[in-house]
């Protein structure tokens, strides 16, 4: 293999191999920004289709569900696409089926059809989940697994650097391009463009990461009483188990915030913000995020990584309540600052999870990616919930999930033999 071969050049010629790390984690980064940016726009979609299909908060949250339902049907299949060929490889399957998704934006705005993008957002999800799957443990293996939690938030940064542009860029080239007097139609075709432009960048990336020669990544030698460990399923290891459940509620407290956001600062109470304005803030909420992993990247380098996650959480689940109670500009800064106690989240629960692993790394990792359904399930729930009871009021929901969050980090995150 290239990279075995690339491996065996280091070995000869004396050279540092975490030269060639840097240089894969380096790469990598451009793939934890596309999805980023490409999963943020969603927080545009969901305004703008409720708007043309004349859709409930539930219905329109479908757009959440097709998108995140994908990370749970195609965990698994990507998994096996992973193991059979490679992390780069699955990089560049991924990458070309992202890009189909967002062609087929295309027809869906020509054909005026609400189902025919959330099948496109489907397609457009399985590619980012095989990219997750492929991505996140590599990143995790490229160095010494105690900076794991730390080298993984870093890289997840630059995930949230495209969670932040998406929100200034789908306003001004979505939003702003439906503007009042055209018809349904018309509105629905100015999406069409943007992810055309999309589909042509995942298409060069993945030109790119076909030709590179990424470093191979082979599983450490076990001692006697690792393999008994390994022996059954990653099901058997109770912080994963957790971990999933962990992954699962947060992903979902998340992307329901940001699914919210624009509907939420339209309230005459909190702002009365247009669409077009309103969707501009999010670039605060998922900037915090952005800030919050760099500056967590650090911390963690000197504070366990579970006290750290756990006393985030307790943060967002303060803000989030704050926001409910709240009115004015408190409340809508309040809930954006949730954006900064989410940073390290993500990441952190992931390295937990699949600490002490083994061999059932690869199936830990498949588990945990497909607990990213959370975001199919909460953000319909809170639909559900908006629709019934007001959108500040339904904030509820995602308290919960934080207090299970800072449960996690204290307590279900430490590996019991």
């Amino acid at each position: 293999m290239a990279g075995a071969n690339l491996a065996q050049q280091h070995s000869s010629t004396g050279s540092d191999p975490s030269d060639n790390y840097t240089f894969a984690l380096t790469s990598l980064t451009s793939l934890f920004f596309m999805w980023g940016f490409i999963t943020c726009l969603n927080d545009i979609l969901i305004p703008h289709l409720k708007g043309i299909f004349d859709l409930t908060y539930a219905q329109a949250m479908l757009v959440q569900f097709c998108f995140f339902g994908a990370y749970f049907i195609v965990s698994i299949p990507a998994g096996k696409v992973v193991k059979n060929f490679g992390f780069q490889r699955g990089i560049v399957i991924g990458l070309v089926i992202a890009a189909i998704g967002c062609l087929g934006f295309y027809p869906a705005a020509s054909m005026h059809s609400y189902p025919v993008f959330l099948v496109s957002l489907f397609v457009l999800a399985s590619g980012i989940t095989l990219l997750q799957v492929s991505a996140n443990p590599y990143v995790s293996s490229l160095g010494n697994p105690a900076t794991a939690s730390s080298r993984l938030t870093m890289t997840q940064a630059f995930n949230s650097l495209g969670t932040t542009v998406a929100p200034y860029l789908g306003a001004l080239f979505i939003l702003n391009e439906a503007v009042e007097g055209l018809s349904a139609q018309e509105k629905a075709a100015s999406v069409q463009m943007p992810y055309v432009m999309l589909a042509a960048m995942l298409l060069v990336l993945a030109a790119i990461f076909a030709w590179m020669k990424l470093p191979h990544i082979a599983a450490e030698d076990e001692t006697e009483e690792e393999k008994q460990q390994v022996d059954g399923s990653a099901w058997n290891y109770s912080h994963l188990v957790l971990g999933a459940v962990g992954i699962f509620v947060y992903v979902g407290a998340e992307v329901s915030i940001g699914s919210f956001l624009v509907n939420f600062f339209g309230d005459p109470d909190i702002a009365g913000l247009a669409e077009s304005e309103a969707a501009t803030y999010l670039t605060y909420y998922w900037g915090g995020a952005m800030v919050g992993r760099f500056i967590g990247a650090a911390v963690m380098q000197k504070i366990a990584a579970g006290k750290v996650l756990a006393f985030n959480a307790v943060a967002a689940s303060i803000l989030i309540l704050v926001a409910i109670f709240g009115s004015g500009s408190v409340a809508m800064w309040s809930i954006l600052l949730v954006g900064l106690a989410n940073s390290i989240m993500f990441p952190t629960i992931f390295s937990l999870a699949v600490i002490g692993l083994g061999k059932h790394t690869s199936q830990g990792s498949g588990i945990l990616c497909m607990a990213i359904v959370g975001g199919a399930l909460v953000p319909v729930l809170q639909g559900f919930l908006a629709d019934s009871m007001g959108v500040q009021a339904s904030f509820f929901l995602p308290v919960i999930c934080y207090v299970f969050i800072a449960y996690y980090g204290l307590v279900g995150s430490k590996p019991k033999n």
